[in-house]
């Protein structure tokens, strides 16, 4: 990892170990000698899963692999690397996707379409999969609950490893939620070059688990942005263990599954802002709250306008409150604005109202807000009740040397 970001957390959290869920890293020399960068995780018998995958039309031979897998609709296992995204590799791609599932399923006693597979790293390279194989044996021998070196595993770009978790109840019984994310750079909504992995004992059957994540992926990990570029290797899965002795649940609107759904809400917006938090290069950590919009996805679209402007970005980073390139945002949208009933806020002082800069506006008090590392900005475009909340960073220099020197 390099210099760790100023917005990390101060700590990663004291996840506990999650019935049914165990796991090991370990370094296997997929890119760099002595890096952890391999995952073996192992799930109890009838593991209820639940995915949502890249858009990208370049998907990565892992994603379509998990593609399958999910329709059967049960896991046993997850084999995860680093440092190779085996994407763009043709046949040689899913040779060595076939040949990992298949050895890690004759390890644990499973199906290889119980085995999901996730890479991340480097595009258009040859995966060497028999440096993961090789360490199956091994990580199966030491299966425990180390969450954070399992996220330290999973990390390319990251300056610190991500996790989180919450305890809930479901009637009266205590079940747990967990999970681990990575993601630095190439982070955009349709998921983006980031894997998230969540994890509970709570007993749902497939379907509902599906809802459940879907939903919950479009309040999180699809309304954040780093640098508008989606990936080709974004997955997010979602592993029910059913090993908590709740009555069985079916539907999802279940009262009963009120405070789980909170509950799995508040992990997988941890992880997503704490991706953001990751930003590569970032130094300012950007919440944009959109009101008055046609509808509450017209409100994203155009909070996602302006969290993915290189010109909004890069005035926060120089702690320059111009307003105005949030105005240009909002208009290039391309979503309903009213321009003459637009309001805008930072740090909670109104700006602009109704399509002008207010009266005697002291810009002392914004100036002194963009300073800080948490940066809030409201907008309302006066045609609806649409809302959103979005979350971005800022644009450094930072950001153009990571990436210039990523490969080497």
């Amino acid at each position: 990892m390099t210099s760790k970001s100023s917005l990390a957390p101060e700590y990663f959290p004291d996840i506990p170990a999650v019935p049914g869920v165990q796991m090991a890293a370990g370094a296997c020399g997929v890119r760099y000698s002595g890096k952890k960068d391999v995952l073996l995780v192992t799930l109890n018998e009838n593991t209820a899963v639940a995915g949502v995958f890249t858009k990208s039309q370049t998907a990565a031979a892992p994603i379509d692999w998990c593609r399958q897998c999910l329709k059967n609709g049960q896991a046993r296992a997850l084999v995860v690397n680093s440092g190779n995204a085996n994407a763009f590799t043709g046949s040689a791609g899913v040779a060595a996707v076939n040949r990992t599932s298949l050895s890690a399923s004759e390890i644990i006693g499973c199906a290889p379409e119980d085995v999901f597979i996730a890479s991340t790293g480097v595009i258009g390279e040859i995966l060497p999969d028999y440096k993961i194989i090789n360490s199956l044996v091994d990580l199966y021998k030491n299966l425990g609950s180390e969450w954070e070196a399992s996220a330290e595993a999973i990390s390319t770009t990251d300056t610190f490893s991500k996790g989180s978790y919450k305890k809930v109840k479901i009637g009266d019984t205590e079940v747990t939620i967990a999970g681990i994310a990575k993601g630095s750079g190439m982070i955009a909504p349709d998921m983006a070059t980031m894997l998230a992995f969540v994890f509970t004992d709570a007993k749902l059957p497939k379907n509902l688990l599906q809802n459940l994540l879907s939903e919950s992926v479009d309040r999180s990990f699809n309304s954040i942005t780093v640098d508008s570029d989606t990936s080709t290797s974004d997955t997010v899965l979602f592993f029910a263990t059913g090993q908590a002795t709740h009555t069985q649940i079916s539907d999802i609107t279940d009262k009963s599954l009120d405070t789980f759904c909170n509950a799995l809400d508040a992990v997988m917006l941890d992880l997503a802002q704490q991706i953001v938090r990751d930003g590569e290069g970032a130094t300012k950590f950007i919440e944009i709250k959109v009101s008055g919009a046609s509808d509450d996805a017209s409100a994203r679209k155009i909070g996602l306008s302006i969290a993915n402007s290189p010109l909004v970005k890069t005035a926060i980073a120089g702690e320059d409150a111009n307003w105005g390139r949030i105005v240009m945002a909002v208009g290039k949208s391309g979503e309903r604005a009213d321009r003459d009933k637009l309001c805008i806020s930072i740090g909670g002082i109104e700006i602009a109202r109704f399509g002008q800069a207010v009266e005697n506006y002291n810009e002392l008090p914004v100036a002194k807000h963009m300073e800080g590392k948490e940066i809030n900005i409201e907008v309302d475009v006066g045609v609806g009740a649409g809302v959103a909340s979005v979350w971005t960073c800022d644009l450094t220099h930072g950001y153009i040397t990571i990436n210039a020197d990523y490969r080497t």
